[in-house]
């Protein structure tokens, strides 16, 4: 073989070499999403193909009003049909198929399929999407001029209370530092705080800041976030200025214990409670036996001083059935066996010793 014939021949096997990295290579492009329609009715479906996102990721589908793939959900979560969406987890390349009911979003169109993240890095893409017989508007105007950029991380400084140990709302500040990239002053920017519970999309409030930065110039922002009264667990603080989520900061919330305790002592008190005052009216309204015995106390033992060791010989005792005046030989009787002492007996012999 030539050499002129092998040139063509490894161009060929470099080819076939290099076709199956083609499709992680485009991948890396971002994020894409595309639809089975680009047109549908209300009430029909269409089928959603995602590509280029992270591997096992947990994703967010909505049809969205006052939306452009350009300039991306103008208003947010709040112009998107939220009670339709559906949820998709990506494959191991990264890529998911999901049927997507068609509902009318509460703004006019124009319209698209929204896919955002829900948990960790954020990422987000849109594809158009006409739903017929829906209202059409034209988009606010873009303002030109000033752009503002965060310039560094953002952070959330304070601490909770007692009060929040017991229930009360917990409350932070979200610090960040803004930097006017534009060429036209911006004054007054309103931005969103969002924050989420988990998987749960995030509820936004809008939180305008008061202050002017010049064209180059910076500032420190802040802004407060606060919770509902009990909120615990982990959540998540997002920031969005002109329809766009530019930051995001985890907040980890710590159960209200006193709450927990409080509940505990109720639970132990009034059961105790009721009782005690059960036991109170049981007692009342007992009938009374008729004709009870009473109880008779018993007499209290008669404490007799002590006779002192001088004194003379205790008296002899006497039996209960005698006396001193019915003892025979009166009352100076003698009180032991009697004796004889009649003269005709005989003395008693006494023995006599040697004198």
């Amino acid at each position: 073989m030539s050499g002129t014939a092998r040139i063509p021949a490894l161009m060929a096997v470099l080819a076939m070499l290099l076709l199956p990295f083609t499709g992680p290579a485009a991948a890396a492009d971002g994020p894409a999403v595309k639809l089975s329609a680009s047109q549908a009715a209300t009430g029909g479906s269409v089928t959603a193909r995602g590509s280029g996102w992270r591997p096992g990721t947990l994703l967010m589908l909505l049809v969205c009003g006052r939306a452009t793939p350009s300039r991306g959900v103008i208003g947010g979560t709040n112009s998107c049909a939220n009670g339709d969406g559906r949820a998709v987890t990506t494959d191991t390349r990264g890529s998911f198929t999901r049927k997507l009911p068609v509902a009318e979003p509460p703004v006019p169109c124009p319209c698209v399929v929204h896919v955002a993240t829900v948990t960790g890095a954020k990422a987000e893409a849109d594809a158009v999407l006409q739903v017929a017989g829906h209202p059409v508007a034209p988009l606010p105007a873009e303002t030109s001029g000033g752009r503002l950029s965060i310039l560094s991380d953002t952070r959330l400084t304070g601490s909770s209370g007692v009060l929040t140990w017991f229930g009360a709302p917990p409350a932070r500040t979200l610090e960040f530092t803004a930097g006017n990239v534009g060429t036209t002053p911006v004054k007054d920017p309103v931005f969103r705080v969002g924050t989420a519970h988990g998987v749960f999309a995030p509820q936004w409030d809008e939180q305008q800041w008061h202050g002017t930065l010049a064209p180059g110039g910076k500032a420190l922002i802040r802004l407060p976030v606060e919770l509902s009264s009990g909120a615990h667990g982990d959540y998540t603080v997002s920031l969005g200025y002109r329809g766009k989520v530019i930051a995001e900061q985890p907040w980890g919330v710590g159960r209200p214990w006193g709450v927990t305790l409080f509940w505990l002592l109720l639970c132990l008190v009034v059961p105790a409670a009721l009782f005690r005052a059960g036991m109170a009216v049981v007692d009342r309204v007992r009938p009374r036996r008729p004709g009870g015995v009473r109880h008779r106390r018993l007499p209290r033992p008669v404490l007799r001083p002590a006779r002192s060791r001088t004194a003379g010989p205790d008296p002899a005792p006497t039996l209960p059935w005698f006396t001193p005046d019915s003892v025979p030989g009166g009352p100076a009787g003698r009180l032991s066996a009697p004796h004889h002492d009649s003269p005709t007996s005989p003395p008693t012999p006494t023995p006599k010793g040697p004198t």
